[in-house]
């Protein structure tokens, strides 16, 4: 499991190699041969496969290459010809430039609040472009971490203008989405649109406790556990591949707003982990599960 401690990211000349696909003889000496052919010196090397045999094969390597952004181009020619021609996909990234990460949120502050906190502590490598919001109770908040602060109301049943003012907003303009408790539902138009990954986060209730007061239904129900899951948004709302999950226990003494308080606890820490893995390139998506590093 990921060091929420150790941190790579952000460092001058560092690339994080992904590479996934059949599994087969040969892929660590590919990728190692390959990476020492043009200097690179590995700092970190994790992999992982389901089934060696006829499995699937996934890696994540971190290296040093003396002045990166010149040698790019030819690292990507090798690796297309060195990996391609062994069924296998990857991606390249300089981490010394973090990921554009919008957040859109709407009443609820703690996890919003956590995410900028966080970021102003130098713990998560992202930088992040604008907060929008479909309230403006949260705006002075936002705006003093020297964040940009959108409104884009989302009232009645139709979100379609709603919709239309975000994807505005965030054309070209961010790596990835964060919905810090928005409580609004994302149409397949809008995330087709967007085109980059949304991370969710919710209280992990589901599918026992569904629409409001989640906490007081959990509460007269007697639940001993909490937790929260972060996740990929796809078409099927809360169905998407799972990024983390925790759980806190809770006893027969803890009130309604206990358990909410604790539930908020544990979606903060969650939805941040969820986030620097994510942007520290740790997260391979399968299917409808993923595989973190």
């Amino acid at each position: 499991m990921p060091d929420m401690a150790q941190h790579t990211e952000g460092l001058i000349d560092h690339a994080c190699l992904i590479v996934h696909g059949p599994d087969k003889p040969g892929i660590v000496a590919a990728v190692t041969q390959l990476i020492a052919r043009h200097g690179g010196n590995i700092v970190s090397l994790d992999q992982y496969s389901d089934d060696p045999s006829n499995g699937a094969f996934f890696q994540r390597v971190v290296f040093t290459q003396p002045e990166l952004p010149v040698v790019m181009p030819e690292l990507e020619a090798d690796l297309a010809t060195t990996l391609e021609k062994l069924g296998l996909k990857w991606t390249l990234t300089d981490l010394s430039v973090p990921k554009r990460m919008a957040i859109l949120a709407s009443t609820s502050d703690h996890c919003l609040l956590d995410l900028l906190w966080r970021h102003r502590r130098g713990q998560l490598p992202v930088t992040i472009p604008m907060v929008i919001s479909n309230h403006t109770n949260t705006a002075e908040d936002v705006r003093s971490f020297g964040v940009p602060f959108f409104h884009v109301p989302a009232a009645g049943p139709d979100k379609s203008a709603a919709e239309e003012e975000i994807v505005k907003l965030l054309d070209g303009n961010v790596d990835f989405i964060v919905l810090a408790r928005y409580m609004q539902i994302l149409s397949d138009d809008f995330l087709q649109r967007v085109g980059v990954p949304v991370i969710n986060i919710h209280h992990s209730f589901l599918p026992a406790f569904i629409g409001a007061a989640p906490y007081r239904k959990a509460k007269e129900r007697g639940v001993k556990l909490i937790g929260a899951t972060s996740h990929y948004v796809t078409q099927d709302l809360d169905e998407g591949p799972i990024i983390e999950q925790d759980v806190v226990r809770v006893t027969h003494a803890d009130t309604a707003a206990d358990l909410q308080q604790r539930g908020a606890d544990v979606e903060r820490a969650v939805l941040s982990r969820a986030v620097q893995w994510h942007a520290e390139n740790r997260v391979i998506r399968n299917g409808n599960h993923t595989i973190v590093f």
